[in-house]
């Protein structure tokens, strides 16, 4: 068994990608904990390395490639660093990763995380991208690392959707649901150690179908009982399909106070005959109904989305049905991509638009998002939100924190601190962030 108390061993960790891979960092990070392993953010005094990677962004796997290449010289400088990658490219490269780079020591996968204080103590190569029978969870040690007054909670992985253009069901697996007695406990626990604000977390958070009492668990009734823990002041969740967007969840946006008025719901096109390519399982016009109850339930909610441009086949005319989709919903954020093949799923399968196309369509849709968000933003100012502070700003006296809304605001209070919850009043907007004035709390 390691002797922790020695000098610890520094780990510096680059996260990719997405909310859950910041989740599964940090969670590694207090596995490694055990074997004497405390965090750095400079990878020149690290004695180990993990890359903790995603595939949902272009190219993905030759960017970890790229990144592997750059840290050569510090391996030759350092012949005991442990280098290691995993996540997502983790899983779906596998050995090829070893082949390609020998400098690495280990790839593991996002379900055997767990595994990580075995596999550094391991002799010569390691590689686990099992999809093991055993919840990883009963096996990662009691959380630690928190990022002040906020943090996420992973209740959901996989995904069985098997849109057309997605890997996370071939890296992620089926989808599997925490049961209910452990998330609550986890819960109370972060909160009890001055957590505030819970995102919620899966790649199809609501699907969530955890066992509970009483049998299967929805994410609306998980919400509720959550919403019970004396001092979580807010909750959110992501990444969600619209497909399980079921009644009781709908309605908890317009029940549950401490639910936050923004929800992302990812629709990925505006065109019909898209759709059924990417094999979404629903329509546009299902879509824009979905938001009309939504928003029946909670006026006032936010919505931010996903959108693929130029996925194969897809003419003018699909490209202005998304434009139209757009113009309906009006939203206050959303994530756009030009289509990239990602080996292993149907429409790679499928000849690519030329980029040109690609190009001008993103460039079209994201000025058009730009707009909604600024007007989202603009819409905001004269009015009171509350704010969690998160930390200090920049300026002096100066605190950041987020809105009801996901908003980013900036306030001048010298007597603020991180995991304040206060009353402000918004006045004025900047691209990416509001300004406000504390005004209580």
């Amino acid at each position: 068994m390691t002797d922790i108390t020695q000098t610890p061993k520094k780990l510096f960790i680059k996260t990719y990608g997405c909310q859950m891979n910041v989740y599964d960092s940090e969670r590694m990070a207090e596995a490694l904990g055990t074997k004497g392993y405390v965090t750095t953010e400079n990878a020149d005094e690290a004695d180990m390395v993990l890359l903790n990677t995603c595939h949902i962004r272009e190219k993905a796997a030759e960017k970890v490639y790229s990144d592997l290449g750059r840290l050569r010289p510090l391996k030759q400088a350092k012949p005991d660093l442990k280098i290691g990658v995993a996540g997502c490219v983790a899983q779906a490269e596998g050995a090829e990763i070893l082949r390609r780079m020998p400098l690495v020591d280990l790839v593991v996968g996002p379900q055997s995380y767990h595994r990580l204080p075995e596999m550094v103590e391991a002799d010569g190569k390691v590689i686990d991208t099992d999809f093991p029978e055993e919840d990883k969870f009963e096996h990662l040690p009691a959380r630690k690392a928190l990022r002040g007054p906020t943090a996420f909670l992973t209740v959901q992985e996989g995904c069985d959707k098997f849109c057309a253009f997605c890997v996370v069901p071939y890296t992620r697996g089926a989808e599997v649901s925490r049961p209910v007695k452990r998330l609550l406990t986890e819960a109370r626990d972060l909160v009890s150690r001055g957590v505030r604000e819970i995102t919620l977390l899966g790649q199809n958070v609501n699907g969530y179908h955890g066992e509970g009492e009483g049998g299967g668990w929805t994410l609306g009734r998980l919400i509720r009982e959550m919403a019970e823990i004396d001092g979580l002041e807010r909750l959110r969740y992501t990444t969600s399909h619209p497909n399980d967007m079921d009644d009781d969840l709908i309605a908890a946006h317009g029940d549950v106070p401490q639910l936050m008025p923004y929800l992302h719901l990812p629709v990925q096109s505006g065109s019909d005959r898209i759709l059924k390519a990417m094999n979404r399982k629903h329509t546009a016009e299902q879509y824009l109904r979905l938001i009309e109850r939504i928003r029946a339930a909670r006026p006032d909610i936010l919505l931010s989305s996903d959108f693929i441009v130029a996925f194969p086949g897809e003419t003018d005319q699909d490209f202005a049905d998304t434009m139209a989709l757009i113009r309906e919903v009006h939203y206050g954020a959303a994530f756009s991509f030009k289509y990239s093949a990602r080996p292993g799923t149907p429409a790679a399968e499928k000849p690519e638009l030329p980029g040109e196309v690609g190009d001008a369509r993103l460039q079209e849709l994201q000025a058009l998002i730009t707009s909604q968000q600024r007007a989202s933003q603009e819409a905001m100012v004269g009015r009171e939100v509350g704010v969690l502070y998160e930390k200090p700003g920049r300026l002096p006296g100066q605190m950041v924190g987020k809105s009801d809304h996901l908003h980013a605001v900036h306030v001048h209070d010298p007597a603020g601190k991180a995991g304040d919850l206060v009353r402000v009043r918004i006045t004025a907007s900047s691209t990416n962030s509001l300004a406000g004035e504390r005004i209580s709390g």
